[in-house]
């Protein structure tokens, strides 16, 4: 409890002006995940330029993660055809997948096939709804189309959505083709939070939803809870693998405190040996390093 009030008191010290020791917080995540039997990648962005990585430029799968791209090739959708979050989208029967992750569907059944994008999108990032995801990945044009809006907003070419939630429910491999590097993903976040939130009345109510996320408390968040720290974030979770390992777990977005200081995190577990909460501490745990890394570095 000590430790905890310590942190929340010199948090309010650490100085916007940050631009040194990411060396040492590198240097401290290089050491913790050594011998981890795991695949591990993180990126840390502190002040929009000083930047961490360990396994940064590597491929790693996004799962869930993947929800903010394409919420992101949605309010540009928007945007360029003179729409609004208030329209409407129409999606049969049939987009209500039962055999997937969807408190939607366990909300309202099959009985409604009319939802506000507002409404879509909030199922798909808050909750992380699968058929959410799906109905709008569909709308936007599929992996082509929401690719081709990528492109077009200058992001990163090392992010690629090839698979909806339904192909990799038919077969869990798919979901590889749903990639990134930990930094293109780290720099994405960067991005929104400094430029894109405040494009469009669409990206400002993303980050609203980004910041209401309730999956994944265990993880990024979990060792910022006693502080003040404002959170938007993104989980990713993957599937028992026939080695009996996990696919993925992920986390990533960005960290805001009151006196100006900001980070961008991307934090990927791949492969990994452990429990689904062991696997989500590992990442807590980074998250820790981070926060404590920039404390000491005041």
């Amino acid at each position: 409890m000590r430790k905890l009030l310590f942190i929340i008191i010199y948090l309010s010290f650490i100085s916007p002006a940050f631009a040194g020791g990411n060396k040492a917080i590198e240097n401290a995540l290089h050491e913790y995940i050594k011998g981890k039997d795991a695949r591990i990648g993180v990126a840390v962005i502190i002040n929009g330029k000083d930047t961490v990585s360990v396994n940064g430029n590597r491929d790693f799968p996004m799962m869930s993660v993947v929800k903010f791209p394409l919420a992101l090739t949605v309010a540009h959708w928007i945007n360029t055809n003179g729409m609004s979050l208030n329209d409407t989208i129409t999606f049969s029967e049939k987009a209500m997948k039962e055999d997937t992750y969807s408190p939607m569907l366990k909300k309202y059944g099959k009985s409604r096939n009319t939802m506000t994008i507002r409404e879509l999108l909030e199922w798909s990032l808050v909750e992380s709804d699968n058929n959410a995801a799906d109905i709008l990945l569909h709308r936007v044009g599929g992996t082509s189309g929401v690719t081709s809006i990528m492109r077009q907003m200058g992001i990163s070419d090392e992010i690629v959505i090839g698979a909806s939630e339904e192909d990799m429910h038919r077969d869990p491999y798919l979901s590889y083709l749903n990639r990134t590097t930990p930094l293109a993903m780290a720099q994405l976040f960067d991005r929104f939070y400094h430029e894109l939130r405040n494009a469009s009345q669409s990206y400002s109510e993303i980050s609203v939803m980004l910041e209401q996320c309730r999956t994944g408390l265990d993880r990024l968040a979990f060792p910022l809870l006693p502080t003040n720290a404002l959170i938007g974030h993104k989980t990713g979770t993957g599937f028992p693998t026939p080695e009996g390992r996990i696919s993925a777990v992920n986390d990533c977005g960005y960290v805001n405190f009151p006196n100006g200081t900001r980070y961008s995190i991307a934090v990927f577990v791949a492969d990994s040996n452990y429990d689904i909460a062991t696997t989500s501490a590992i990442i807590a745990e980074v998250s820790k390093i981070v926060l404590e890394g920039l404390i000491k570095q005041k």
